[in-house]
This record gives C-alpha cells, sequence and structure tokens, in this order.
C-alpha cells in the first residue's frame, strides 16, 4: 500500500493498488467472461448468457466502498472478496473445459499467483475502516 502525495484529509489513508495485481485479476477475468460462456453454449444458451450477468453484472453492481472510485450498491469487503474468487474460479474451470491440460494448469497456477497479489487488498476489505483510493 502506497501513499499518495496531494492534499490529505485526516484520517483518511489513501493507497493505490500495485499494476500486476490488477493486470493479474483483469486477465483472468478475461478468460472467465469469455470462456465459461463458450464452454457452457452448447449445453444451455441461458446458462452461457446467465453466467456472464453474474461474473461481469454483479461486481459491477455491488462494490464495497472505497475500494473503487463510486460505488453503486454498497456491500461489506467479505462480498467483494467473494465475488473476485467467483471469477478466478470461473477462469479456471474455463480453462480445464476448453484449453489444454498444460494451458488449464498455466491459468490454475496464474489464479493462485493472484490470490497471492490480491491478500493486501483483502486484508483491507476485511477492516473495519477502509482507506480510500488514490
Amino acid at each position: 500500500m502506497e501513499k499518495q502525495p496531494g492534499p490529505e484529509k485526516p484520517g483518511v489513508e489513501k493507497y493505490s493498488e500495485p499494476w500486476y495485481a490488477t493486470a493479474l485479476r483483469a486477465g483472468l477475468e478475461l478468460v472467465g467472461w469469455i470462456g465459461l460462456p463458450i464452454a457452457l453454449w452448447p449445453h444451455s444458451i441461458p446458462a452461457a448468457v446467465g453466467v456472464d450477468v453474474l461474473l461481469i453484472g454483479v461486481p459491477a453492481a455491488f462494490q464495497t466502498p472505497g475500494d473503487k472510485p463510486g460505488t453503486n450498491i454498497a456491500v461489506p469487503g467479505w462480498v467483494t472478496i467473494l465475488m473476485v474468487i467467483a471469477e478466478l474460479g470461473g477462469a479456471v474451470a474455463a480453462a480445464w473445459l476448453l484449453f489444454w491440460p498444460w494451458a488449464a494448469v498455466l491459468v490454475t497456477a496464474l489464479a493462485l499467483l493472484t490470490c497471492l497479489t490480491e491478500l493486501p487488498r483483502w486484508k483491507r476489505l476485511l477492516r473495519w475502516t477502509r482507506p480510500v483510493r488514490a
């Protein structure tokens, strides 16, 4: 957690996420958003559409205050953590359903690495008081 320069309000801590944590999470979210509907389409078109509504729409609507600029519907930090884990799980499931085994192993390893890079954010989300995103 890095402090950002600029005007500071007393009692308000600012933070910024490392670029690699954001990049890993975003890349794996894309794997899940694209892969799961492709894997589900031959079995159930409503399920293929519904999984993207869940993986994209729910996190867009429900956010933890202070985690991102602007909040639509406020939820506690543990809900945001569960949504990230669901997205990572979706990426891993899509990889094992669609990719060659070596690629699925790579996606699984990246998902585990993402969990490690997310730990500081998750700890911050679980605190009672949260800093404001820089």
